[in-house]
């Protein structure tokens, strides 16, 4: 099988998560470009809401879950992230790249706030034709909750293993993981406890950087492991190349 490697854009990278879903449109157009340049047969793209999700998911209480006549929250922010997707698949497109969005509210199922299952036959043959799917963080419905936010960073766990991805790398608006101001070469689940690690300070109900490291370390112990990194080093990433940021491993 040839390689195939999840990249997943921070929020933070592709809006301004200070300003009501502000989309950095030249952040894209650069991240498009590297993709694009890139040698990897075979990439999915993960990206997370930023401004364009998290705002109107703390709004609506979808982290306490979706109630009868409580539904309109689901609809505003599946509204909101649909549309960062829209943006984010047009710059792939714009650059060449055969992109085509995918919605988890369309195919994904919770359970008290986990993924546990995502049709993905067609995203297989979406890769098979040489397209590049893009999944976004998205509201879900959950089983016991009735709906929940599934973010980016539970989607790239989810995908790394249903897909048998050989590489996940995180493009980050950070040069990595940090702790007390300097970048953190590696974690295991030996080192993560003496870190502290620090979440956003924006609008952000799916646990910050915190949370990323927590999903990434559960996909380390299954085998695969990560590296996040700052965005400008997506191309070196993608090459194979040193990339200066964070690499999360098993052990």
């Amino acid at each position: 099988m040839s390689e195939r490697v999840i990249v997943k854009l921070g929020g933070s990278v592709i809006t301004d998560k200070g300003a009501d879903c502000a989309i950095n449109k030249s952040a894209l157009a650069e991240i498009a470009g590297a993709i694009a340049r890139a040698h990897a047969a075979e990439i999915v793209v993960v990206h997370g809401a930023g401004s364009c999700g998290h705002p109107e998911a703390h709004r609506y209480h979808l982290d306490r879950g979706a109630e009868v006549g409580a539904t309109e929250g689901i609809v505003v922010t599946h509204r909101a992230v649909s549309s960062l997707n829209d943006a984010v698949v047009s710059s792939l497109r714009e650059a060449g790249i055969a992109a085509a969005g995918v919605h988890p509210l369309h195919a994904g199922v919770a359970d008290n706030g986990r993924l546990i299952a995502f049709e993905h036959r067609h995203i297989e043959k979406m890769l098979a034709l040489g397209m590049v799917p893009v999944i976004h963080g998205d509201v879900v419905m959950d089983l016991s909750r009735g709906a929940c936010i599934v973010s980016g960073d539970q989607l790239v766990r989810y995908f790394a293993v249903a897909l048998k991805c050989s590489r996940v790398g995180l493009a980050t608006d950070v040069p990595g993981v940090l702790d007390g101001g300097r970048v953190v070469p590696e974690i295991t689940p030996a080192t993560v406890a003496n870190l502290q690690i620090g979440n956003s300070s924006h609008t952000d109900v799916t646990g910050g950087m915190k949370g990323k490291i927590d999903e990434l370390l559960g996909l380390a112990k299954a085998g695969t492991g990560s590296d996040i990194f700052h965005v400008s080093r997506l191309g070196d990433f993608l090459c194979g190349n040193d990339h200066g940021g964070t690499k999360v491993r098993g052990n």
